[in-house]
């Protein structure tokens, strides 16, 4: 038996997966970390926490392969993107890691998202303008520390410094470049408008390579944590949302791949770079020739964990014995489409896709007296759930009606929240059977890199069965009304946004 291993590097944890040559999952091995975070809006990593981890999970894992009867055909990743790291002239770190949660830029952000230099900047880098942009975290950086930036002789990405320490090499996947607000979609360049406004030089970042671009090689240091041939091909593979897309045979215009976790997203993919005049969508590469629009939404699972810590009676849980969220589900379901006119904005984490808006904030609008906590519930549900509708309408707009849509993640769980969907989206919705996506999509990506296969869509046969999920006429019918009463307390919000967080922040 032959063997893969993808890896996910997450921002709290990083995972890998043991396939065999068909693609079953053999056994997983997780490693979490620490992300610091504070009110001004940090969010970093220990790079030396995270490659441990990386080591840690691919030994643990190359552990439960029999390597004596088959071989390790390859070890591919999938990671965040958006992520920052500054590096000294030997690439020994001069920072943590800044993730994509960290919001410290937002002031910077808001100012030349405002100004027209910003959005010829969108226009060229498919990046919508936001503090998560490593363009925006330099452009904050040289204006708060010019003297750090300065003194960094590489900047660079968790994948890449990873790769740096496990091969000696300082590269880039094409998608995790494009990511950066400072890649050129059309020439897949580093651009140097953006490289400018970021004060850096082009030598001082890594080099662009495809997504099946592989190294060779491990460093002596490496091998040995990992327990592993040295000369196993490491397929760089994507960042973690194409990779969702892959992972769910979402590889074309007419199918959108939605992800409900702790966040969310939507997705589609092109074979040419799609720009949102609006500025509501990011474009990214996948990879050479592919290309990802949609739009990534910070409130989703988190919101709702939120909603039931907050709104479930806990005496029921305790008397009956009863999950929280098991009961949150049945107090969901027998409260009508709509909530009896409550409409929840679920902005607790500032907001991504399709605001653009770190400033965002969460709030109920139309709450009465007659209204209760099942209600209220409800209507969190539903606020996530037409928050994701807004943005798969603008996919809609620029790439077309899709044939299909495929959603995955952790709100998979809830019954409710599938049927939910599919009425707020008003179309059908397949949820495919538990399997780890975005790991199954670095392995075909590793296939594709090492020559076992010819063509990405090969992962049709590695995807299990789909359940789907018809919306109902009637019900649909009621949130066709809401979502533009959604939309429009969003607009009339927007302009205090910034307000309230200057007040919650002076008084936090």
């Amino acid at each position: 038996m032959n063997y893969y291993i993808g890896v996910d590097v997450g921002t709290t944890s990083t995972k890998a997966v043991l396939y065999d040559d068909q693609a079953h999952v053999l056994t997983t091995s997780k490693q979490g970390y620490t992300l610091y975070r504070d009110p001004s809006g940090m969010a970093e990593q220990d790079p030396e926490q995270l490659v441990a981890a990386v080591e840690k999970v691919i030994h643990n894992a190359a552990a439960q392969a029999d390597l004596k009867q088959g071989q390790l055909l390859a070890v591919s990743f999938s990671s965040a993107n958006q992520s920052m790291i500054l590096l000294d002239q030997d690439f020994h770190p001069q920072s943590r890691v800044m993730t994509w949660a960290d919001t410290r830029a937002r002031k910077v952000a808001a100012k030349l998202k405002s100004s027209a230099q910003g959005k010829q900047i969108y226009l060229k880098t498919g990046t919508p303008i936001h503090p998560m942009s490593p363009l925006t975290k330099l452009m904050w950086l040289h204006e708060t520390d010019a003297d750090k930036l300065e003194q960094a002789a590489y900047i660079g990405d968790i994948k890449s410094y990873l790769f740096y320490r496990l091969f000696g090499v300082f590269k880039v996947d094409i998608s995790i470049a494009s990511c950066t607000g400072m890649m050129n979609i059309n020439s897949a360049d580093w651009d140097p408008e953006a490289l400018q406004l970021a004060h850096v030089q082009a030598s001082q970042l890594p080099k662009i390579v495809a997504g099946t671009h592989q190294e060779v090689g491990l460093r002596h240091q490496a091998q040995v944590k990992m327990e592993i041939p040295a000369d196993t091909p490491f397929v760089y593979g994507a960042f973690d949302g194409a990779l969702s897309n892959l992972g769910v045979g979402a590889l074309s215009q007419d199918t959108v791949a939605i992800t409900i976790g702790t966040s969310a997203a939507v997705r589609v993919v092109t074979d040419h770079p799609v720009i949102d005049p609006q500025q509501r969508l990011f474009c990214y590469a996948v990879d050479n020739g592919l290309w990802v629009i949609g739009g990534p939404l910070n409130n989703g699972g988190d919101v709702f964990q939120w909603a039931v810590e907050h709104l479930v009676d806990a005496s029921a849980v305790k008397n009956e014995g009863i999950d929280a969220y098991a009961l949150a589900n049945e107090v969901i379901a027998n409260v009508p489409a709509g909530s009896y006119g409550l409409i929840f904005n679920p902005y607790l984490g500032g907001e991504r896709a399709p605001l653009w808006n770190a400033n965002a904030r969460g709030s109920f609008f139309g709450l009465s007296q007659l209204h209760t906590r099942a209600d209220m519930l409800r209507a969190v549900m539903e606020g996530i759930c037409m928050n994701i509708n807004s943005v798969f309408k603008a996919v809609r707009e620029l790439v077309g009606e899709p044939k299909s849509v495929t959603a995955t993640g952790g709100f998979a769980q809830s019954a409710v929240w599938k049927q939910m969907l599919a009425d707020v989206l008003n179309c059908p919705v397949e949820i495919p059977q538990s399997f780890e996506s975005g790991c199954l999509a670095t392995v075909v990506m590793a296939m594709k890199s090492i020559g076992q296969v010819k063509d990405l869509a090969i992962v049709d046969k590695f995807i299990g069965d789909k359940e789907t999920y018809q919306p109902d006429a009637a019900i649909a019918a009621v949130y066709q009304q809401y979502q533009p009463v959604f939309e429009q307390v969003v607009t009339l919000l927007s302009p205090l946004y910034g307000r309230i967080t200057d007040l919650q922040q002076a008084n936090s």
